[in-house]
């Protein structure tokens, strides 16, 4: 009988350790290391990995590219953390807050023998728990029995490294009528992933023909957007026009997913808006924080679709990403729907920034 915790719900769990600061232990043939996210260590939990080795930062090569650090394992940078590094140097390397204010932090000493893939997996671990990409790793020769002794979640990253690229398995929790604006005729669908990550909701319109290709929206969550009224992104008005033309048409379905700030979280994307405002682009200041120009998986959204019993679709949408994730999910994309709503003074150029740098339709 097993009562304990599967592999996905360890690492679910280790992202809930990690956003409290607290370690978690990584572990692979031969290696083993505590982790701990930058963003998140005191200077206790500091002090308590000092006294037992010389910890390691771990940072994605595009942060590295910004604090100009040699990242030798391709994506991602190994560095010596110096011996009187304290949490301010730290959290000034994983943070560009202030990197215009203060641009130089090294020189710095790059790792390049042995594996990265404890690094690797800490830092991808990180991503997914919606913190700043950077990590601290000390290596411990024996990381079951630490984990044992200190009751630290245990990974071992043989099983652990398939859970965190597969997509989980989606399943309905439930549904219900919801009279809307756009449509009296409309239901919500709750989606919840086996591996307990965050929820994601089918908005359906009508009854849409199962044997026929559905109009369909991908929308991402925008705090800022759909509920604030943001004028620098067109997220709340492409959201309510796709549910307008979706009622004008009597069927369609809006997924919503909970991928917030191209799927960096809000905290992330308010740090990213911080950057904008020091002139840098929308691309440019994700590459500063560390993350990549997009970190969504729509692959969750073709899931949702297939399971609701849908084989092809009309795309809302302007983004060329979007149509070839359906298509190599098995979703036939007979039609693309353009989106072009929403433009301001405010987002002309976070516009011409999605046009020019992520191939948007605009």
């Amino acid at each position: 009988m097993l009562l304990g915790p599967t592999i996905p719900e360890r690492l679910n769990r280790a992202r809930t350790d990690l956003r409290m600061g607290v370690p978690v232990v990584l572990a692979s043939p031969g290696q083993s290391a505590l982790v701990v996210a930058v963003e998140a260590i005191d200077g206790d939990r500091l002090a308590t990995l000092r006294s037992l080795g010389t910890p390691e930062l771990a940072l994605t090569a595009r942060r590295a590219e910004t604090l100009k650090a040699r990242a030798y394992d391709g994506d991602l940078a190994r560095l010596v953390v110096p011996p009187d590094a304290g949490l301010e140097w730290l959290r000034a390397m994983a943070d560009p807050a202030d990197d215009l204010r203060v641009p130089m932090k090294g020189p710095f000493t790059s790792l390049r023998d042995g594996p990265a893939d404890l690094h690797r997996a800490a830092l991808q671990l990180i991503k997914s728990a919606h913190l700043l990409p950077a990590a601290l790793l000390l290596p411990v020769a024996d990381g079951r029995a630490l984990a044992a002794e200190q009751s630290l979640t245990y990974i071992p990253l043989p099983e652990a490294t398939p859970a965190l690229t597969a997509l989980s398995v989606m399943r309905e929790v439930t549904s219900a009528r919801l009279p809307m604006a756009a449509s009296r005729a409309g239901r919500v669908h709750i989606f919840r992933p086996e591996q307990g990550t965050e929820d994601h909701y089918a908005i359906e319109i009508g009854q849409p023909d199962r044997a026929k290709p559905v109009l369909a929206r991908l929308h991402s969550a925008c705090f800022t957007g759909d509920v604030l009224g943001s004028l620098k992104c067109d997220c709340g008005p492409q959201l309510r026009a796709a549910l307008a033309q979706m009622g004008a048409e009597g069927a369609g379905v809006l997924l919503y997913l909970n991928q917030e700030g191209r799927g960096i979280g809000l905290a992330n994307k308010m740090r990213a808006y911080s950057l904008q405002d020091q002139g840098f682009d929308t691309v440019e200041a994700n590459h500063r924080l560390g993350f990549e120009d997009d970190e969504r998986d729509f692959r969750i959204g073709a899931d949702i679709l297939r399971r609701m019993g849908f084989h092809s679709v009309r795309l809302l949408t302007n983004n060329p990403r979007k149509m070839a994730m359906m298509e190599s999910c098995g979703l036939k994309v007979v039609e693309r729907v353009p989106l072009k709503v929403g433009e301001t003074q405010e987002n002309a150029g976070y516009l011409a920034t999605k046009a020019a740098k992520s191939g948007h339709l605009l």
